[in-house]
């Protein structure tokens, strides 16, 4: 196959990939905006409209290791267009669910799309593009793509909700889901054949996939329904036990879920690490920025999803930085650099956080700190595929997966009970002040947070950047003589 035909193929499989990474962010913030609507027209009490959130975020939690592993064993392309049709089916459901109970379902069986969808795109992007600025390249499309899709989703369920009603958030995502999946058909290569036959390890997947469901359960829910409620105590309990189990079943095990000895490899150790301090810190700031700007400054959902604009399009050119920069000086001095950023830029965001200021307050934190972030996006998934072999990409992307999922569930659960101290009673323009202040100072914690994600990478082993190629210049895509695409 010649280079132009080769480099040609390869920009549509990435162009696919990203497109399913827009569905997969799109579908993050696009249900939001549209719940008080589906609370209303549905009977749900306003307290329990959380669960529409909240079953999505732990079924996707709790199989992202069965996912990723799911990859590996039973072929990416399998699975990605399992994921995608899944997406598809459970969309149309719950656009057209009758009540809570079934919306509910949909949400879950979309949240175990997305622990299928989100390993399966990253180990397709490591294996089809090799090791180096090329994956680095794909990377930053791909995490572009991930980017505008959270905007794109807060700005559509705005659209959608106002003009055609909630069910129209949801089927949505039917004709995307679907066409992307017809199409992975022509354009992503067949799975190759399994040389040698591999067993899935049916207890390691059903242990873990329960343990990690239950801690993501009761994460979430601790704040809702209070940290000493008997669900709560009872699903942390039940979580570490079967945990611990999975532990010893992969010790045991001849062909184990997830391989201890994959640790070994630092780069891995690191970027899994990288993700769960990041979405801790990063990962929190717009939940506490749609608080301030709907709560405190009373922002419609549209104004709101306009507002993130400047953010994501601040993300989307961080995640070009940092695959240019990873090329060149190497992925640890990439990691340093965007969590250096970070930092400066949340502490700068946090003094925006006050009930009298207007959104030109905001501008300049939003900016850096969303710069940083998108730098720090693309290199910590460089850092995590890194020194893995190919037939192991998948899990090492559940795994990177679902310290990124736990992450931001624990930064969630500690960083909300602290904003909200001292506002229980308050009403009116007491409670937008006091809610403010303590947003302001968690905002300061995060970036105070990001400062473990330096510590962490000070950890990596230094490497010199690859030198460059004669195409590297050229528009993404990988280099010719992928071992999937030249066996098709």
């Amino acid at each position: 196959m010649s280079s132009a035909p080769a480099r040609r193929r390869h920009g549509w499989i990435l162009a696919l990939l990203a497109l399913a990474q827009l569905v997969y962010a799109l579908d993050l913030n696009i249900v939001f905006v549209a719940l008080p609507e589906i609370g209303s027209e549905l009977g749900f009490p306003g307290q329990t409209q959380q669960l529409v959130v909240s079953a999505y975020v732990v079924f996707a939690g709790g199989f992202l290791l069965f996912g990723g592993r799911a990859a590996d064993l039973l072929g990416r392309r399998r699975v990605f267009v399992l994921a995608l049709v899944l997406y598809a089916v459970s969309s149309l459901a719950g656009g057209l669910a009758p009540n809570a109970a079934v919306i509910i379902v949909a949400r879950a069986v979309q949240g175990i799309g997305g622990a299928l969808l989100l390993p399966a795109t990253l180990s397709l992007i490591n294996t089809i593009f090799e090791e180096g600025p090329r994956r680095n390249r794909a990377l930053a499309v791909w995490g572009g793509a991930g980017a505008s899709g959270l905007t794109i989703g807060a700005l559509l369920g705005g659209v959608l909700t106002e003009n055609f009603g909630w069910p129209a958030v949801f089927f949505v995502n039917v004709p995307l889901a679907g066409l992307v999946a017809l199409a992975s058909l022509f354009v992503i290569p067949r799975d190759s054949a399994q040389g040698v036959r591999r067993r899935f390890d049916l207890p390691g997947a059903l242990s873990v996939t329960a343990g990690a469901t239950l801690l993501v359960f009761g994460l979430v829910e601790g704040p809702e329904l209070g940290w000493d409620s008997p669900p709560v105590i009872g699903a942390f309990v039940l979580a570490v036990a079967l945990l611990a189990l999975f532990a010893l079943v992969e010790a045991r095990s001849a062909d184990p879920l997830m391989p201890f000895r994959l640790f070994r490899n630092r780069s891995l150790t690191v970027g899994m690490t990288v993700t769960f301090v990041y979405m801790a810190t990063f990962g929190v700031l717009p939940y506490f920025l749609t608080v301030l700007m709907q709560s405190v400054h009373g922002y419609s959902a549209l104004q709101t999803g306009l507002a993130f604009l400047l953010p994501s399009i601040a993300i989307a050119i961080g995640t070009q930085l940092g695959e240019r920069f990873a090329t060149r000086v190497g992925t640890r001095s990439t990691l340093l650099t965007g969590f250096a950023v970070g930092v400066l830029g949340t502490a700068v965001l946090a003094f925006g956080f006050d009930s009298e200021a207007g959104y030109g307050l905001l501008v300049p934190g939003l900016v850096v700190s969303g710069v940083g972030q998108g730098i720090v996006w693309t290199s910590m998934w460089i850092a995590a595929a890194t020194g893995t072999p190919a037939h192991e990409q998948g899990i090492a992307n559940g795994i990177a997966s679902t310290t990124l999922n736990i992450g931001n569930a624990i930064g969630l659960a500690v960083f909300t009970a602290l904003a909200d101290l001292g506002t229980e009673g308050l009403t009116g323009e007491a409670l937008r002040a006091a809610t403010a202040e303590g947003e302001f100072l968690v905002v300061l914690l995060t970036a105070a947070g990001m400062v473990a994600g330096l510590l962490v990478t000070l950890t990596l082993r230094r490497r010199p950047a690859p030198p460059a190629g004669p195409d590297d210049d050229a528009p993404a895509g990988p280099g010719d003589g992928e071992e999937a695409l030249a066996a098709r």
